[in-house]
């Protein structure tokens, strides 16, 4: 292998997936149908479904729109809903798991970093005491269609995944190998695809949906990126997204979808002292 880094941009890696992709089918189960998303923070957002797109409106009118978006589930009765929204000149990325048995549902709110952001350098940000990665994200939570109480949605941060080393085939030419470090943490390398060669230690999120159902999501610093995938360790399968800007530049921004056959590894056990 070259010692010169190969790293690309997250357009040409979702060239890289298509082909072949063992993506899951984007459901039409959610079209003709609304829900109020009445989150923790007080918003309460009306969303209607579309066989193609999203029409979102808050009651306190601090944000309204429509989006194409895509609906998958890797387990009964949970949905992960995935747009890209643009609100005064800002992209963000919207990931919603909608719990339909607990009436709950997780929101994750990404954005890329800004041009002057990624010029920072790691070591600068290092210094300033700030994450490596310029990479946005934030978890609300809230109820469907009933007020918010306090522990009325399930999902709750986790540990469980923490030790697991887990490799992802996400077409017959991609492959990844995750290692759970920590709570905080992560270590990702390419096996075989458009990244081959490639790792790192990335800023990484988990969320214990169900049992044996986990949201990852991580940011990674070198190239910005916000992924974030569902993880369904019974069935071994995940799916998800990728989201970044498209090419070198900022004008364009990539949200493509990704979905692997996942399997265990080995799980490192550390002792007590």
């Amino acid at each position: 292998m070259s010692n010169q880094s190969e790293w690309i941009t997250v357009g040409e890696l979702a060239d890289s997936f298509a082909p072949a992709a063992f993506i899951l089918p984007n459901l039409a189960d959610l079209a003709g149908k609304s829900f109020t998303l009445n989150f923790s923070n007080g918003w309460q957002i009306a969303h209607q479904f579309e066989a193609e797109r999203l029409t979102w409106v808050a009651a306190d009118g601090h944000s309204q729109g429509s989006a194409p978006y895509r609906a998958t589930s890797v387990r009964p009765g949970i949905y992960l809903v995935d747009f890209v929204k643009n609100e005064n000149g800002q992209d963000w990325s919207i990931s919603l798991v909608l719990d339909i048995g607990s009436a709950s549902f997780t929101a994750v709110i990404g954005r890329m970093p800004s041009a002057e952001t990624t010029r920072e350098g790691l070591y600068s940000r290092a210094l300033a005491g700030q994450a490596l990665t310029g990479v946005e994200v934030e978890f609300l939570q809230g109820t469907l269609d009933k007020p918010w109480q306090e522990g009325a949605c399930p999902h709750a941060p986790t540990s469980e995944l923490v030790g697991l080393r887990n490799l992802y085939r996400y077409s017959p030419t991609e492959v990844y190998e995750h290692i759970y470090l920590n709570e905080g943490f992560y270590s990702w390398q390419c096996l075989k695809g458009g990244e081959v060669g490639l790792c790192d230690t990335d800023r990484c999120h988990y969320y214990k949906i169900a049992d044996q159902l986990y949201l990852f999501v991580w940011r990674e610093k070198i190239v910005p990126t916000l992924g974030l995938v569902m993880i369904d360790m019974i069935q071994h399968r995940s799916d998800g997204k990728i989201f970044g800007y498209a090419g070198g530049g900022f004008e364009e921004l990539s949200n493509f979808p990704v979905a692997s056959y996942c399997s265990v590894l080995n799980r490192t056990e550390y002792p007590d002292e």
